[in-house]
């Protein structure tokens, strides 16, 4: 990129000599794409000296940016090829790929593919989880459920790093953890109610005004908070990471996210996106989809759309894929091992054509772990399948398959309105079975033949769309303006989602959706830092309203017995929300009008 702050690469390049274009140009070049069989990716990486200071300067006001709004200058960059040296930065950051040394191809053995079904010898998953079942008689609230990630560590930390932060620029800010959970509420309840300026919600104007989050923190406090917000000390920076103001988050995140995930047989692991359109970040647009600019984000999570594990990209030049892998198949191996520091189980990883290969497979196979994804024809390692062309002329349900005989890796091909590859080194042909396909020409539904590893592939790989689902439904409007922002958003929701998957299993007989849950745990935060110093009617309408707004009301138990609310003798359960004691007895009545 022509800019000093930071470099922009594309992942795929047809010549040795390519001339620099603009990001604009890419993108109708893009949008004008018809063929949907090739995917071009643009990347721009982070600020390529992100330990530096200046990257926690501002990067552009983004309260007004809303979708695909890009400003200017990221439109007007220059689009670098990743394998050309087109000045001093570029080369620089080329010297770190050691795939542009000269090394000795190594000749991988002939595969040899016999027509069969595959014999696994995994054993069969029978492991337990009582680390789930604690949870579940613990019956913690929504609260309790999203502080397993955001706990007393995580939240001192933060403000520890705040604080230090803000003392280097010569402020004393004195942050603490209540005033930091009532950030983090604001930045909660932005999902579910945005307006196009953040310091809307002070406003005194009718129209606008939000008592909640005006009650909670003056806006001049909460600004300056936002603004100091620190997450790593700058001088212990690894300058080779260029997340390395967010690395010590990513670590706490992924333990915590790891210490609590339920103990599942199948997982999913792919790309998720987290949007940002700001001057600078690590940006990638997929073709043949609506302009998506952001930080790509690799995934590994439970097939219910729990997130296990996550690693933001920073492309092949700072990252060092496995030998033998493309980045792809090295990310999937990490999650493995991410996965195996809870036991070497039998585990079964589904993904998609971006990582799969044979080669990916064998060294799975080694591990003991179990693995399905659909991929591409030149990744099969010259397996002898039938022509896509030949096996199209055939009726749909038509398929195709090889065995390698040393290491049982099979490799389907499948028509159906497409022809589909896929690979298993723990699932194979049988039993067919029948699945119904939708006819245009007759409009009717039929039934055609489907392989077993089909199936159960199409059953279990959505993990990571349904956790970007949820994420996208009522993610954090607020972004601030460095680099990482919102990043840090999207580490909000992802420990939402988390939260409320966990809900969804520990908590049978009281249930509630996302958005429900997203607002108790706003409104906890919210409503525990409200200015109750004096006892008038702003105190008393806080109370009024909270009480009977029937949304995210537990009963908890207390060490210290007080009075009933409601029929005032002595009790040892209280309210979560409205902090008053109350009986198990009375806790309906006292929430009713």
């Amino acid at each position: 990129m022509a800019s000093s702050s930071s470099g922009l690469f594309t992942g795929k390049s047809t010549s040795s000599k390519l001339k620099s274009v603009k990001l604009l140009e890419v993108l109708n070049a893009l949008e004008e794409e018809e063929s949907g069989h090739s995917r071009e990716e643009i990347f721009i990486a982070p600020p390529k000296n992100a330990a530096g200071d200046f990257t926690d300067e501002d990067s552009g006001d983004e309260d007004g940016q809303r979708g695909t709004h890009v400003p200017g200058n990221v439109l007007h960059a220059f689009v670098v090829p990743e394998d050309s040296g087109t000045g001093e930065e570029e080369e620089e950051d080329l010297q770190l790929q050691p795939a542009m040394k000269k090394q000795k191809a190594v000749v991988e053995p002939q595969r040899v593919w016999t027509k069969r079904d595959i014999r696994p010898d995994f054993s069969s998953w029978t492991a337990t989880d009582p680390h789930m079942e604690d949870l579940k008689s613990q019956e913690l609230s929504p609260v309790g459920l999203f502080e397993l990630f955001f706990d007393e560590g995580t939240i001192n930390f933060i403000v520890n790093e705040t604080n230090r932060y803000a003392r280097q620029k010569n402020v004393n800010l004195g942050l603490t953890a209540q005033e930091l959970k009532c950030v983090l509420g604001i930045l909660i309840l932005s999902g579910y109610i945005s307006y196009p300026r953040r310091r809307m919600f002070w406003e005194t104007s009718p129209d606008s005004h939000h008592h909640l989050v005006a009650d909670a923190i003056r806006r001049d406090r909460f600004e300056l908070i936002f603004s100091y917000l620190h997450f790593a000390d700058n001088n212990e920076l690894d300058e080779s990471d260029r997340f390395a103001k967010v690395r010590p988050l990513i670590v706490r995140m992924n333990y915590n996210f790891q210490k609590h995930a339920p103990l599942e047989e199948f997982y999913s692991f792919g790309e998720s996106m987290c949007e940002y359109f700001g001057y600078r970040g690590s940006k990638q647009l997929p073709a043949g989809k609506p302009v998506r600019l952001g930080y790509k984000i690799w995934c590994g999570t439970t097939s219910r759309g729990y997130l296990v594990w996550f690693e933001p990209s920073q492309g092949t030049l700072f990252t060092k894929p496995d030998r033998g892998l493309d980045l792809g198949g090295s990310m999937v191996v990490k999650f493995v091992d991410a996965l195996q520091t809870r036991g070497c189980l039998p585990y079964h990883i589904f993904f998609d054509k971006v990582f799969t290969s044979v080669k990916l497979m064998s060294i799975l196979r080694k591990k003991g772990v179990k693995a399905t994804g659909t991929v591409r024809e030149y990744r099969t390692e010259r397996c002898p399948l039938k022509d896509p062309k030949e096996l199209k002329k055939m009726k749909r349900g038509s398929f195709d398959y090889k065995v390698d005989e040393s290491e049982e890796i099979i490799v389907c091909r499948w028509h159906d309105s497409s022809v589909v590859n896929i690979c298993s080194n723990a699932v194979g042909i049988e039993p067919v079975g029948l699945t119904s396909h939708h006819s245009g020409a007759n409009k009717m539904q039929t039934q055609v033949h489907q392989p077993s590893l089909l199936r159960l592939y199409q059953e279990k790989v959505g993990g990571v769309g349904r956790m970007d689902q949820n994420i996208a439904k009522y993610k954090v409007k607020i972004r601030g303006m460095k680099w990482y922002s919102s990043f840090i958003g999207y580490v909000i929701d992802a420990a939402l989602n988390n939260a409320w998957q966990l809900h969804r299993i520990c908590c049978h007989d009281a249930q509630v959706d996302l958005l429900a849950f997203r607002r108790y745990v706003a409104c906890v935060y919210l409503e525990s830092n409200a200015d109750t110093s004096s006892q008038g009617r702003r105190s008393r309408r806080l109370e009024t309203e909270s009480r009977f707004d029937m949304i995210g009301h537990w009963i908890i138990h207390q060490d210290k017995r007080t009075r009933c609310a409601l029929c005032h003798s002595q009790t040892n359960t209280r309210c979560e929300k409205c902090q008053k004691g109350v009986h198990a007895k009375c806790f309906r009545a006292y929430h009713i009008r």
